[in-house]
This record gives structure tokens, sequence and C-alpha cells, in this order.
């Protein structure tokens, strides 16, 4: 009998502060359960392995003397693993304490479910729609594409591709799970077959998707929170990434939809090219034109006695900010009590101090919290570690 009950996997590339958090909350989350790690790193260059083979003696590190890209990485590491279930992950995603437990215990009670998604929100609260998704087939891309799916959030028919009339809060079988965080079946993932590497990056998580299902498996979006800083392994090479992300949508669609028609097929290309080109000037204009607030009001929240150290270790980090403020969780340990005290302040910057506050917590207060221009940080007191989408 196989004793790993689950295989984890995490491709890094020059992000090892955000990888040494990703792995901290991964040694939290997976207390009582028998797990195994695998970082593949794909040639960093800041001394990834060198500063996280130390501090974490019990993930296997695979070392790449070229940047392999996303599904050979992963590949690398699926073929060594022994788990029941194999878990692909993102550096720049936190998990909560529960989180692996639960996704476990779903799966044994879901024997037809090959793989399941999450509740992605980014480093503002705000709910990634990428969570769940519906397979580019030529009409949901054509409506995705030219806009149709904005202008018809509620339509089964012109919104099918993130479907947003699916509440985020239940769980759904859907078509596509999101690659940040993929939690599979190993039977079935050897059924579909490992990930098509002609994709470097985006686009192999639906071209797996599809494999799955046609496998004989269900795909499940379950509502466990996550927090994905989205993009942080990649914010150094914007323009190479958004190039993938569409390269990919012609990849999938030419594997699986060579048919559809010319008509069709001109239009999803000529969409494609146009967005690339969109993208790319609002890229460039956003990093003109983005403003900073007038006033930034940072609130840390821990426990009284550690206030000091970290509001004096943040300050040096966020020079701009204005005031800091403590939530005592000495006194005030229900954080629930805390929504209408932000509303009212307007803080712009959150800083949950772990252990002080569990990550658990933390994403629960991130998804109910409803100012969604908040930023939300981490401090990891025993190691110092701070965490932001901005730092």
């Amino acid at each position: 009998m196989n004793e790993t009950k689950l295989s984890i996997v995490i491709v890094n590339y020059n992000v090892k502060f955000i990888m040494e958090q990703c792995l901290y909350t991964i040694r939290a989350a997976a207390n009582g359960l028998h797990t195994e790690i695998f970082v593949v790193d794909n040639q960093s260059t800041d001394g990834s392995v060198a500063y996280l083979r130390p501090r974490f003696p019990e993930v296997v590190f695979i070392e790449n003397y070229e940047n392999t890209g996303f599904a050979k990485a992963n590949n690398q590491a699926i073929r060594q693993c022994k788990g029941e279930y194999i878990l692909l992950l993102n550096p720049d995603t936190v998990i909560g304490e529960d989180c692996l437990h639960n996704l476990c215990r779903f799966m044994d009670e879901h024997p037809e479910a090959g793989a399941t998604g999450v509740k992605m929100l980014n480093g503002h609260g705000v709910f990634l729609p990428e969570s769940k998704r519906s397979f580019p087939t030529p009409w949901v891309s054509f409506c995705k594409l030219f806009g149709l799916s904005k202008l018809f959030p509620r339509s089964e028919r012109f919104a099918a591709y993130s479907l947003p009339y699916l509440s985020p809060d239940e769980q759904h079988p859907v078509d596509v799970l999101a690659g940040a965080f993929l939690f599979l079946r190993h039977d079935a993932l050897k059924k579909a077959g490992l990930f098509d590497e002609s994709f470097f990056m985006y686009g192999e998580d639906i071209d797996l998707s599809y494999r799955i299902k046609l496998a004989g498996y269900q795909n499940y979006y379950f509502p466990e929170r996550i927090l994905h800083y989205k993009g942080e392994s990649a914010k150094k090479n914007d323009k190479k990434y958004l190039h993938a992300f569409y390269d990919a949508m012609l990849i999938f669609y030419r594997k699986y939809y060579p048919h559809s028609g010319w008509f069709i097929s001109t239009l999803i290309r000529l969409s494609i090219t146009v967005r690339k080109g969109y993208a790319a000037l609002f890229e460039r204009k956003n990093k003109v034109k983005k403003k900073k607030p007038k006033c930034r009001r940072t609130l840390i929240i821990c426990y009284e006695t550690h206030f000091e150290t970290v509001k004096s270790s943040i300050t040096y980090r966020m020079k701009e900010t204005d005031t800091v403020s403590l939530w005592n969780l000495t006194e005030k340990s229900d954080l629930e009590t805390l929504n209408p005290s932000v509303r009212m302040v307007k803080y712009t910057d959150i800083i949950f101090c772990y252990p002080d506050c569990i990550f658990n917590d933390m994403l629960l207060f991130m998804d109910r919290q409803t100012d969604k221009s908040i930023t939300y940080h981490s401090y990891h007191l025993n190691k110092g570690l701070f965490i932001s989408p901005n730092y």
C-alpha cells in the first residue's frame, strides 16, 4: 500500500522569499499528513536553492540549468511522485492550515474527481475568475475575446468562459482548473498523461483539464480559500508572458478544434492579435498613469508585545506609510469585529503577523472584507520575513 498521501510540486524561478513563505504555509498545512515536496528550480539567478535548501531539509530540490518552462519542469517532478494525490502549486501562493486536509477529504469522498481547484484571492482579497472556467471552444473563445462575456455576465450562453453565474462560495463541477493550484488524483493523471510540453507557460492547465475529462473523470471547483499573488513569479518578464498567454490559446485551439471552419478560425486569430497589442499598450499606460494613494494608513494585526518590532521592520520597507496602527489580538482576538473598524478608518494596507494570526483567519478576513482596494501583506515573526504584492 502506498503510504504517501500527497505529493506537492512547485516550480521556482527567482522568487526565493515568496517561495519561502509558500513552503512555511505548506509545512503548517501538511501537519499530520504524509507528504513529499518537490521544488523544481528553473535556472534561478537569485541563489534560490542555496537559500532554501538549509531552511527546508524535507524538500527535494531539482535544479535545472536552463528555464525549461512550467509544463516540462512540473513533469520532471511528477515522474518522481509517489502520492495518491498530487498538488501542483505556484510559489506565489498562501494556503490555510486546513487546506490540504480538506482537499484530501474531498477527493476521498468523490472517487469520480480527477482534479480539484480552489477559490483563489489576489493580494486585495478579490476573487480570481480563472479559479473556474469552461473549455475555450470556438464559441466560448469568440465571446470571451470579443467582450460578449463582459456585456452579459449572467448569461450561460455568452459568459461561459469564467462561469460568473456560478457562485464562488459553492462547489461545482467545472471544465477547467487553474495551474496555480491543481489538486490531482494520481491515477487520473496516469490515464490522462502529463503536461503537454509544447506549452511553455499558460494553457497547459486547460489542456490537462481537457484530457482528464476525456479519461472519464470529473473536474471540480471547491471553495477552499487560498491567496495567489498572481504573477509575482513572472512580473519581471511581463511582455514575454503576455505573448505566451495568447500563444497558448492558439496552441490549444489548433490542437482540439482544427476543423471548426476558416471564418471562426480567422476571427479567433485576429482577436488574439488585437488583444495582445491592446494588453501591451494598456500595460505601458498603466506604468505611466499609476497613482499612489494620497494617504497610506497601515494596520498591523498581532499581539501588543510584538507591535514595535513589526512596526520598525515594516516602516523601513514601506517608507511612504503615513500612520501605523495596531489591532491587538491579546484584547480583540475576534477578527469579525475588525471589519467595521477597517471600513471606518479606511486603511490602505493590512499586515497579518504569523503565527499570532494564522493563515486560515487571514484568508477568511480577506475574502469577507468588502473594501477590495486594501493591500494585504504578511509578516513571519519568527523569521522576519515580509511578503507583499508591492515590495
